[in-house]
């Protein structure tokens, strides 16, 4: 049985509209201009890295490497956003919701840019789940599809890292100390996190214990005013949520597609560094090390609690390009990859989430009128 606000609603509205729209927006506010500042403060110590660093010398960087292999990494870029779509379509079409591309685009897009713009990515998923419940898709269903997805997220990170260090173990030893500890920490917060989410989606208990705490800890700060109320709606939910998941059982054949999606995923966010690099006149031969680089970097800059891994990423992949060309070239070669690959990500991101929003709000105002 499904909790009542599993069902979709008549205006197309999901629980988050219940919030004040001041504290929403005041809230959104605070995270992009912390965005904007811990952006502005990563790019300026980047460039720091560097004596002969100049604006106008980048500008003639990225000019000589407007090319078709800029092109690649451009193209590269939005396969990262549209492949996750495609995971998260794929699992929801698995329980009976078939949804377009668009949709699936959306709940992409506003997974990575509120996963930018908020510590841990912390964003990102309710995002995600706003527009699945506009688009009329069962809680349930939303719980079931995202968590599931994040797990095969996870273990995309984990398997691309332990196949970029098999591929060229010697990257790995090049870094220094600090890099080496965040790259070797952040496989253990992943596999550790792939571990907690696995317990989660097999264990009913676990996840009714976990969420009915949270609810009596929000019932205590009187955030919750009606905590037997939402208990009972809890169970229902945890109920539903349980029912979708007994289903998902006998498709492993979705369940190996997502994986490969999410890995293609992460293919394409290291594809967007490897192509800026070859754009930039760099050869195929250093290309498998480039490769790795990303690789590790991604491993290494998932877990820490920064918005986009912003500072964390930069210099780890400054650590790693260090060893393999001149101090200005890693510098050049890192903003334009890092450019590429989340700034101008999150730009489209954010405006694709923007545009899905001003439609949204055109079409009430048809309604309104008929």
């Amino acid at each position: 049985m499904e909790n009542e606000n599993d069902k979709p609603r008549e205006n197309g509205a999901g629980p988050d509209d219940a919030k004040a729209p001041s504290e929403k927006g005041k809230n959104k506010l605070l995270w992009a201009i912390l965005f904007v500042v811990i952006a502005g403060l990563s790019i300026w110590m980047v460039t720091l890295q560097s004596r002969s660093f100049s604006a106008s010398g980048f500008l003639g960087y990225i000019k000589s490497s407007f090319n078709w292999w800029l092109v690649a990494s451009a193209v590269s870029m939005l396969g990262f956003i549209i492949f996750e779509g495609l995971a998260v379509m794929t699992i929801c079409r698995a329980l009976g919701y078939k949804k377009s591309f668009g949709n699936g685009y959306i709940y992409s897009a506003s997974n990575i840019y509120f996963s930018a713009i908020t510590p841990s990515a912390t964003g990102g998923q309710p995002a995600s789940a706003f527009f699945m419940l506009k688009d009329g898709i069962p809680g349930s269903v939303v719980t079931v599809a995202l968590l599931l997805n994040l797990i095969m997220y996870t273990f995309a990170i984990l398997i691309m890292g332990v196949a970029a260090f098999l591929m060229k173990p010697s990257v790995f030893f090049h870094f220094t100390a600090l890099s080496k500890i965040l790259i070797v920490l952040g496989f253990l917060v992943q596999l550790l996190l792939a571990l907690f989410f696995i317990l989660v989606l097999k264990r009913k208990k676990l996840l009714y214990g976990i969420c009915d705490a949270a609810v009596r800890i929000l019932g205590r700060i009187r955030i919750i005013k009606n905590v037997p109320k939402t208990e009972e709606k809890l169970a229902r939910s945890i109920d539903a949520y349980n029912g979708y998941v007994c289903a998902l059982k006998g498709k492993r054949d979705t369940i190996v597609k997502a994986l490969l999606l999410n890995v293609l995923q992460r293919f394409m966010l290291v594809a967007v560094t490897v192509f800026a690099f070859m754009a930039s006149g760099g050869s195929g031969a250093d290309a498998k090390a480039i490769w790795v680089t990303q690789s590790m970097v991604i491993l290494g800059s998932n877990s820490v609690p920064v918005p986009g891994a912003m500072g964390v990423a930069d210099y780890l992949l400054l650590d790693g390009f260090n060893n393999m060309m001149s101090e200005s070239s890693a510098v050049n070669l890192e903003l334009l990859s890092r450019s590429v690959s989340f700034y101008f990500c999150v730009l489209l991101c954010g405006i694709s989430v923007l545009v899905r929003i001003v439609i949204d709000k055109m079409k009430k105002r048809k309604v309104r009128r008929l």
